[in-house]
């Protein structure tokens, strides 16, 4: 269960559970619920909250010698009923410990009107408790939650106050912005700004973009991308423009942005170095959604955890920051047939927590992944579903390499109208995107070191300088082309969507 309120609380303990574990990152407002809840209990009154430091205490009244997690379960077991006790730290003792496990089997035996709840990150229990509990997850709150807090603030924060009266569309931005934080992320973000006296909405709303950086580098499985790509950078492609144009009509790029109507992802495979990561720093752009990038290696690195593990955090701060664009970059390196013969079970786990959540996820997050040999990559990925759409990205034709030499002439306040770009585009040599930009760069430090104008000439003496991917793995790319033809969608070219 995502989202848990009090409401669903009082209708998990109605049906007869009598200790119930809530996963959860923020054990202040599952408190905060898990007060409402007791307030709502007939006869319980204010929960039992029981510390590692200071035991158990009710309304700030210490009672002694509770701090043992065992004489804290004799307690509650003790105390007539009704009764809400909320343990936050026992999670962290019950592993191996069969004195803990027995007291909670006990108290799930005995408890007619007292409920026990413990609290944790980590949705892992021991498995002998697991016929005694249930387990629920505390999510994210709800787009109504947060609408109901911003309304609250709004009383309480007269900078918000002001900037809504300015603003009568403003908490409807807010609340698109603050989706994916929790609240007290929300308020923090507004009475920083209340504290320095400066916050327009687009401040305010700013702040809470903020915050999701925050999340992502405080994370540090993911990397933030600055991101300043335009449509305009994007020499050819037209079919992958085609694809964007076609979604923004169909759902409203109002809607994609806010996350209300969100497509599901894009798999876009190719050559090295010919724009799909530009590609998906376009997507991100166009569509005024933040950009967060996953590289698989860092997942099976073990700075943080267990493979499986860190995919899982992975995916919950891309739903934490939502709406969004998850990248992907190189899938193929953690989610291959080979790794499975390399990684054994690992690898497995890995590939089916992605393939679950892509099916399952509810939040916002448009996945955007990269490969550079899709065909590492097991069926269960590249079945239909699983993506909007799989692209193949090619060498760039002729008049894509046109293209993609003015886009970068004028980069670097190059006029390309004094060259002859149709000639420096149709050399024989097929080079790449990256191939033509590291060109222009190339000529136009010549040209500064030799303190002189750039010539036509400088162009041609690079490009017979330059040997191309093309040539250097001529077999490897023949290779990719013959596998994405017919199995994936051109990025150039022909294409009957």
């Amino acid at each position: 269960m995502e989202n848990l309120n009090a409401k669903d609380l009082l209708r998990m303990i109605a049906a007869g559970n009598r200790v119930i574990y809530v996963v959860t990152v923020n054990e202040r407002r599952t408190e905060g619920i898990v007060a409402l809840a007791a307030a709502r209990m007939k006869g319980a009154g204010s929960p039992y909250i029981w510390t590692c430091t200071e035991g158990f205490t009710r309304e700030g009244v210490p009672f002694k010698e509770t701090m043992e997690p065992l004489l804290a379960l004799d307690f509650a077991i003790a105390q007539p009923g009704p009764a809400l006790f909320l343990f936050k730290d026992l999670s962290s003792f019950w592993g191996n410990d069969p004195f803990i496990i027995r007291k909670l089997k006990e108290f799930a035996v005995r408890a007619r009107s007292k409920v026990l709840i413990v609290i944790g990150e980590e949705d892992a229990v021991p498995e002998r408790l697991r016929e005694d509990l249930v387990i629920l997850n505390q999510g994210l709150p709800a787009v109504a939650e947060i609408k109901a807090h911003l309304e609250f603030l709004k009383k309480r924060v007269p900078l918000l106050a002001q900037a809504c009266a300015a603003e009568s569309e403003l908490v409807g931005r807010l609340v698109v912005a603050a989706q994916g934080l929790d609240l007290t992320d929300i308020e923090r973000s507004i009475r920083t700004l209340d504290h320095s006296q400066v916050g327009s909405g687009s401040e305010i709303v700013q702040a809470l973009f903020e915050t999701k950086q925050q999340i992502i580098r405080k994370s540090g499985i993911m990397e933030f991308v600055v991101n300043d790509a335009d449509l305009d950078h994007l020499g050819g492609m037209e079919n992958l423009k085609h694809w964007l144009e076609r979604r923004e009509k169909a759902f409203g790029l109002d809607n994609i942005s806010s996350g209300t109507k969100m497509p599901k992802g894009v798999l876009i495979m190719g050559i090295s170095g010919c724009g799909k990561s530009l590609f998906v720093k376009v997507i991100a752009s166009q569509w005024r959604l933040p950009l967060i990038r996953l590289d698989m290696a860092v997942v099976y690195g073990g700075a943080f955890g267990t493979p499986e593990s860190s995919l899982r955090k992975a995916f919950s701060t891309a739903e934490a920051i939502a709406p969004c664009v998850l990248w992907i970059d190189e899938i193929e390196a953690g989610i291959s047939s080979q790794g499975f013969k390399a990684e054994g079970g690992a690898a497995s786990r890995v590939l089916g927590s992605f393939l679950t959540w892509m099916q399952e996820k509810k939040a916002p997050v448009f996945v955007a992944a990269t490969a550079n040999a899709i065909e590492m990559l097991p069926a269960e990925v590249l079945r239909k579903g699983r993506f909007d759409e799989i692209f193949y990205v090619g060498l760039p034709d002729d008049k894509a390499r046109e293209e993609i030499f003015r886009i970068h002439m004028r980069k670097h306040n190059i006029d390309p109208a004094k060259f002859d770009i149709p000639l420096l585009a149709s050399s024989p040599k097929r080079l790449s995107g990256a191939e033509i930009e590291q060109l222009v760069q190339s000529v136009v430090f010549e040209a500064l070191a030799d303190t002189r104008p750039i010539v036509e000439q400088d162009f041609l003496a690079a490009l017979g300088r330059t040997v191309p991917l093309s040539v250097t793995m001529a077999e490897q790319i023949k290779k990719i082309e013959a596998w994405a033809f017919k199995r994936a969608v051109p990025a150039s070219g022909k294409y009957n969507p």
